[in-house]
């Protein structure tokens, strides 16, 4: 079977010269959850945002399925980016907007521009924005503002608006380089199930290796814009790991622990479709 992505010689060059991207290369499989991981300015930010071309890659190949992301213009474009969702290190939300209205925003690209200007979503939008909000476990939070949430809440409500598209591919830009520990493992556990139960391929990346090794399929170094490794996470012993970060660097355990926001994901189902109904009868009186 075909790769869902494959990346030819990929070059990246900012107006200011740096190069970014150094010719890389690589497939990702159908279900895989690949980890990038390197040091900060290694490229891992640079290669996502070209993947869904947030970025403009200067040259080189992004077939996705097949069709060249990078030469895919207007409608084309739009399309396929329907295919991929996008989690953010800093959340992008709007927040001073609802969690609900955040997360119906994940759907903006595949609606009507009258039913966004109207705010008027459909039945079906609504029923799928409250069942994600339900798979992250912060229902009951809703018609709260955005910028009322803890940073691993405000996380999940950007995995819920991710979920919106359907994707077949996650991209993930460093997730948890904002929480804590504890609440990284939290959600980190919401990627992992959707890459299990979804089969949703997910390319993530990370800062801290015990986290690739915990959630990672496979693991793919970057070094100055260039693969420096890629393999399996327990392929990477000491000497690895210090052609990586370097021969000064230090591995840092994050440990797993029980958080608030683990508590609370405990959100039963009644709660979900209790939300979903109050809302449809709000919208059945105007």
């Amino acid at each position: 079977m075909a790769p869902i992505l494959r990346i030819e010689h990929l070059v990246k060059v900012y107006p200011t010269g740096t190069r970014a991207l150094d010719d890389v290369s690589l497939d990702v499989e159908r279900g895989e959850f690949v980890v990038l991981i390197g040091l900060s300015g290694s490229g891992k930010s640079t290669l996502l945002r070209c993947i869904n071309r947030l970025v403009e890659p200067t040259s080189g190949r992004i077939l996705l399925d097949g069709t060249d992301m990078a030469r895919a213009r207007g409608s084309e474009l739009r399309r396929m980016r329907r295919r991929i969702g996008m989690i953010f290190q800093q959340f992008n939300l709007v927040r001073r907007s609802s969690v609900f209205a955040n997360v119906l925003a994940g759907r903006l690209g595949s609606r009507p521009l009258w039913r966004t200007v109207a705010m008027r979503p459909t039945t079906e939008d609504v029923a799928l924005a409250f069942e994600n909000l339900g798979r992250v476990g912060i229902v009951g939070k809703a018609y709260s503002r955005a910028d009322a949430l803890s940073g691993g809440q405000q996380q999940r409500v950007g995995i819920a608006r991710a979920l919106m598209q359907r994707p077949d591919l996650m991209l993930a830009d460093e997730p948890v380089a904002s929480l804590d520990p504890a609440t990284s493992h939290s959600v980190m556990k919401y990627l992992e199930e959707i890459n299990r139960k979804d089969g949703i391929t997910v390319l993530c990346s990370l800062h801290f290796l015990s986290l690739a090794r915990r959630y990672g399929t496979r693991v793919i170094a970057l070094k100055d814009g260039r693969v420096a490794f890629d393999g399996k996470p327990v392929d990477i012993d000491e000497v690895r790991f210090k052609e990586i970060y370097g021969e000064d660097a230090v591995e840092v355990e994050i440990g797993v622990g029980p958080t608030a926001d683990e508590r609370a994901a405990a959100e039963s189902a009644d709660a979900t479709a209790a939300a979903m109904r109050a809302h449809l009868e709000t919208l059945d009186t105007h």
